[in-house]
């Protein structure tokens, strides 16, 4: 099945104490990403990594400066969580049904 709509992906690099210092930023990091959902603009997120180093976050119908603008307000980069974030579009070719 091919997927419709634009993706982009907001990358992010995570400081290496991560799962130590994330606790106080982190109900209103996922309450940003659940309104973004709700919203109908992030179709998945989550960690990457093992131990975790990062975030993938993808956008689904939405533009460059829409995704910027999430990341600029994201509790995790306010508070310098995140060491740094990039922002590159994904060109799904085939995915399953509801992905």
């Amino acid at each position: 099945m091919t997927m419709t709509g634009h993706h982009l992906i907001l990358h992010y690099a995570y400081v290496d104490d991560i799962l130590e210092r994330r606790e106080p930023y982190r109900a209103d990091h996922l309450a940003g990403i659940r309104q973004a959902v709700s919203r109908g603009e992030v179709v998945m997120a989550g960690a990457t990594g093992d131990p975790v180093s990062g975030a993938a976050i993808v956008f689904r119908d939405v533009g460059h400066e829409a995704v910027e603008r999430f990341a600029a307000g994201d509790p995790y980069v306010l508070a310098g969580l995140v060491t740094s974030w990039r922002v590159e579009p994904w060109n799904v070719v085939v995915a399953a049904p509801g992905g």
